[in-house]
């Protein structure tokens, strides 16, 4: 059965994926935890940018901030999410590998 709660997760997570820095700090810390600057040359972004997309991440509750002293650690809000995202990737490669191969291409998928 489809409630509101269901269509807003699902598109919180939509939105997160739409973006390609914030789909990278997704994958990156399906991995485990990361920390800003790591997170930031990882995704190759500025940390102001960075801050900006794990604000928005944490706004869409799919990470965590946790304090560690003067700074802050992030993760998953849910170890869920890493498995989703995996599943997410198996199933675009299942259906079809080769989907979406030029980014500037007006049909995709």
């Amino acid at each position: 059965m489809e409630t509101v709660v269901h269509r807003d997760a699902l598109a919180r997570f939509g939105h997160a994926l739409s973006d390609g820095t914030r789909t990278r700090i997704l994958l990156s810390l399906r991995s485990g935890p990361g920390y800003p600057s790591e997170l930031a040359d990882q995704v190759g972004v500025s940390r102001q940018i960075l801050s900006n997309h794990l604000a928005c991440l944490r706004g869409c509750g799919l990470v965590v901030a946790v304090p560690e002293g003067r700074r802050s650690r992030y993760e998953l809000a849910d170890p869920r999410i890493g498995r989703a995202l995996d599943d997410l990737i198996g199933l675009v490669l299942a259906v079809d590998p080769n989907c979406c191969p030029a980014a500037d291409s007006e049909e995709c998928c």
